[in-house]
């Protein structure tokens, strides 16, 4: 690898994200990982709708719905009893702007198998058993070294290595927050004969104790969670299927169930915690890395994969030198502060499921977060609109999808168009026309152009798209390669500039 390619550290979901983002934009690209082989545990469990959105256009959404399942009724018992089977989102539909109306539930490891075989499609594997023991920078890259004395040459350094990050530590950037010793949970894989594997079911007690079984899709085993077995001085026991087999017994008092092979056995404690810079000249931070925070919503894998997605085109430009100096430092400008939201909601969300359970027939579902990933308002890359309604979109948004026809007549998404990795440009109507020919043909390095009604690539036969884009006349649309919102216009002078922006973008003061 050279100066112009980037070094991962890390193959969970951020990292080969990341890895795949790069590699479909024709970066280089190397991603290592510690481990020795890819581990087979269930740990983050769920893929938020937003996600999917992300995934899609990453090129594994297809496969992630046909391995995990987006169906499980959450059965709630109180002191033993079964109180009631209850579907959460039931009543959630998926609409024109947004297709996917609720998560799914996949294993982790589920996750990182697609995302690896995404991956390998572009020529790239991960290098497991290869431990990054160090790094050094200068102006023009980063040598990294392996724990064998190998020296990596690379432009940048991306650390994806988890809440125990070597690449943070050896940054010297803060981490600040807490570690609550008081509170902790057992989580594990383990099989267990005779119980239904059509439900999550969810035992509680008064107290608000109680112990979880959750099926994982595709597999023979449960997830298992509950609060930890305590010592004569009040410490947790170390996790072990006989514990859990005790804690079992105890909440769901259901006799003759046996757990079984157990493949995944964990302590996990409450951490709030997160970095005051995700950047430290060409060193970078993503997902646990740089932010962890209570289980509660499930948000810790998709705020990675959110992490990497807002990084990937991003990093991509720089490496190929499309980009100004200062584009990187938007991916620290916009996604700190939703590293900080989902410190607090997830925290806020975690008290209140621990309360909610001491009601009987309440259950995780009192953890729901709100919608992830809705934008950047706050961003320097939102432009000042001059068209649309603002009460509907603005710059800055998650760019939403519609139904379309192509030039042939045949359906197509907004989503399908958004999968090219560069900019891409709507114009809503003839009067526009010759303006997004001429902006397509003269940035097309960073630009897909389609003119919408006017005789050009797409037809809005059914107004989807202009109800979601708070368009009613002529208007420019330039969506960011993360799919989100960049301008709102009616004058093609300002697609050029924002344009012209990106490649000469000023380093922060």
């Amino acid at each position: 690898m050279t100066d112009d390619g980037v070094l991962i550290v890390g193959a969970g979901p951020t990292g080969l994200t990341l890895a795949i983002e790069l590699a479909r934009r024709g970066a280089g690209v190397r991603i290592v990982d510690a481990a020795p082989v890819p581990h087979r545990e269930s740990r983050g469990k769920g893929l938020q709708p937003r996600t999917l959105e992300v995934l899609e256009d990453v090129g594994i959404t297809g496969r992630a719905l046909a391995t995990g399942t987006t169906r499980l009724p959450f059965r709630k018992y109180f002191d033993g009893a079964h109180v009631n089977d209850t579907d959460p989102f039931a009543d959630a539909l998926p609409t024109p702007d947004a297709p996917y109306e609720r998560g799914v539930l996949i294993g982790q490891w589920q996750v990182e198998k697609l995302l690896r075989e995404r991956l390998a499609e572009f020529g790239v594997d991960v290098e497991h058993g290869t431990e990054v023991t160090g790094f050094e920078q200068d102006e023009r890259g980063v040598t990294a070294v392996l724990a064998d004395g190998e020296r990596i040459r690379a432009g940048y350094l991306v650390g994806c290595d988890g809440g125990r990050s070597r690449v943070r530590k050896a940054m010297g950037v803060r981490f600040d927050g807490t570690t609550d010793e008081t509170q902790s949970m057992v989580v594990g894989d383990v099989g267990a004969e005779g119980i239904s594997r059509d439900v999550w079911h969810q035992w509680f007690a008064s107290d608000g104790s109680g112990v979880m079984l959750c099926p994982m899709p595709g597999t023979d085993s449960f997830q298992f969670q509950a609060g930890p077995e305590l010592d004569a001085s009040g410490e947790p026991l170390p996790p072990s299927l006989e514990s859990f087999q005790r804690i079992f017994d105890r909440y769901a008092q259901v006799p003759g169930i046996t757990l079984t092979d157990p493949t995944w056995l964990s302590l996990w404690r409450v951490n709030v915690r997160m970095v005051d810079r995700m950047r430290v000249g060409r060193v970078l931070l993503a997902g646990d890395a740089a932010h962890i925070h209570p289980i509660a919503g499930g948000l810790g894998m998709n705020t990675g994969i959110q992490d990497a997605y807002n990084l990937g085109w991003k990093l991509a430009l720089a490496t190929a030198g499309q980009a100004g100096p200062g584009l990187l430092d938007t991916y620290e400008e916009e996604r700190l502060p939703v590293a900080a939201w989902t410190l607090g909601i997830s925290s806020d969300l975690y008290a209140r499921v621990r309360e909610a359970v001491k009601e009987p027939g309440t259950g995780v579902e009192a953890a729901a977060p709100p919608p992830m990933g809705t934008g950047y308002r706050w961003s320097s890359l939102a432009a000042t609109a001059t068209a649309g309604d603002p009460a509907v979109l603005r710059p800055g948004d998650r760019a939403p999808d519609a139904p379309c026809l192509d030039a042939s007549g045949s359906p197509v998404r907004l989503f399908q168009v958004y999968a090219d990795p560069r900019f891409t440009l709507l114009g809503f109507g003839a009067e526009v026309a010759d303006a997004v020919g001429k902006l397509g043909a003269e940035h097309g390095d960073l630009l897909e152009a389609f003119t919408v009604d006017g005789g050009g690539e797409l037809r809005d036969h059914e107004g989807h798209a202009r109800r979601a884009y708070g368009v009613t006349g002529p208007a420019l649309v330039l969506v960011r390669p993360d799919n989100h919102i960049g301008l709102l216009t009616r004058d093609p002078a300002e697609v050029a500039d924002y344009l012209t922006r990106i490649t000469t973008f000023p380093p922060k003061e």
